[in-house]
């Protein structure tokens, strides 16, 4: 007997996603709450379980189809019986198996395991793998239940050895030479747009149509941070468990700002200003399916290590997938840290309804005039894009220095300055 798997409810006003990929293929087993496909919602991937034990049956829609809350996508047959339906159908293809036993063999066959069994790629990791010539087979998935994320593959690209100059070979075949030739044109791999990646499009867009978004610069000596954290990370560590980084020291100065203007942490609503005595911030952390951005709750109440544990948790569910939907809601103020991935300067795009985004970068030491004498500093550039129908240039560069002047003194931090 038959059992549908069905789309679960994906949460509040979300009717519809996307299967990003089946996790499982017909005539696997499978058990029951195991995983079997990933769903693309505007926000997360959510994993699709199997409601009983059995045997994958009918696949009922493909990779990339959008399906509906409540919709049946797959069906499992149960226990032995799923098996012995499956086993006329290896039969009836034994007569076109044999036929094409003379013909040549798939260009492409899928990767395996050290087990033998079939390693099963996302569209993203499969570019990544591509792009990077590696194997799958022999890289140690960090994703849920082993799989690879785009993460592993790129780690793996950058610790394998390059191969060796080819030594001079003796004249191939000619009938290798259509080969070698195909081999050096130009490729092209047309890959469907993710519903995240779709989304993100969308809103940011959105943002440029109806905001009218202006950057100011400032920048930061980040020697009294770092002091502070060289000085503390190992007992920091040790008490609270989490490493103790930058984000932790911005997103308390954030707060500490936007209390003194608090324009940047409002938004309009029609013909109306929505000003709040809270702050929920919004942290940008990579996943292996694009940007999330997961909300730091009531971020003005908590400490240093609250905030970096925060931070560490949704990094970790980041890549493993398994951020709620309700995390990424709402959020009042965005801190976007492209200096991670060594980004200089950047305009960062304010996250709609929000009206302003703090942007952090690389650090780097560069000369700078301290008491008539140049010497080198670690210094950072800060970039504040905001909403300029709500927030003044005056409001955006005062914010900008109060940050600047918490990031220098830290004590500020501590006695609310």
């Amino acid at each position: 007997m038959a059992t549908d798997v069905v789309v679960p409810t994906l949460g509040e006003s979300i009717t519809e996603a996307t299967l990003g990929q089946w996790l499982k293929k017909p005539g696997e087993a499978v058990k029951a709450d195991e995983p079997i496909a990933s769903l693309e919602t505007d926000k997360v991937a959510i994993e699709v379980p199997s409601p009983v034990a059995g045997v994958v049956g009918e696949l009922v829609v493909n990779e990339g189809d959008t399906v509906n809350v409540g919709a049946v996508i797959a069906r499992i047959e149960a226990g032995a019986s799923a098996a012995t339906a499956a086993t006329p159908a290896v039969e009836d293809r034994t007569a076109v198996g044999q036929a094409e036993a003379a013909a040549p063999p798939e260009p492409a066959a899928a990767p395996v395991d050290e087990e033998g069994d079939p390693v099963t790629l996302s569209p993203s990791v499969r570019r990544a793998v591509l792009e990077h010539g590696v194997d799958p087979s022999k890289i140690r998935g960090t994703g849920k239940d082993g799989r690879l994320t785009k993460d592993d593959v790129v780690a793996a690209a950058r610790t394998q050895p390059k191969p060796a100059a080819p030594a001079a070979a003796a004249p191939a075949p000619a009938v290798a030479a259509p080969v070698a030739a195909s081999a050096g044109g130009r490729k092209e791999e047309r890959v469907r747009m993710t519903r995240l990646r779709q989304t993100v499009a969308s809103r940011l867009k959105e943002a440029q149509n109806t905001a009218a978004i202006l950057t100011t610069f400032n920048d930061v000596d980040m020697t009294a941070v770092i002091e502070a954290r060289n000085k503390y990370k190992d007992l920091f560590e040790k008490k609270h468990g989490v490493r103790l980084g930058f984000m932790g020291f911005f997103v308390k100065a954030a707060c500490m700002a936007l209390k003194d203007v608090p324009a940047v942490n409002a938004s309009i609503e029609g013909d109306e200003i929505v000003y709040r005595d809270y702050v929920d911030v919004s942290v940008a952390v990579s996943a292996p399916n694009g940007l999330v951005v997961p909300v730091i709750r009531d971020a003005q109440d908590l400490s240093v290590a609250g905030i970096e544990k925060t931070i560490g948790d949704f990094g970790t569910r980041a890549k493993n997938g398994t951020l709620k939907l309700e995390e990424m809601k709402g959020g009042t103020f965005t801190i976007s840290n492209g200096g991670v991935f060594g980004s200089l300067m950047s305009t960062p795009i304010i996250n709609p309804p929000q009206s302003g985004v703090l942007g952090l970068h690389r650090i780097e030491e560069r000369p700078v005039v301290r008491d008539g004498q140049i010497v080198a500093r670690p210094m950072m550039y800060l970039a504040l894009s905001y909403d300029h129908r709500l927030i003044d240039g005056r409001e955006a560069v005062t914010f900008l220095v109060a940050i600047k002047n918490a990031i220098e003194d830290p004590t500020r931090l501590l006695i609310d300055l």
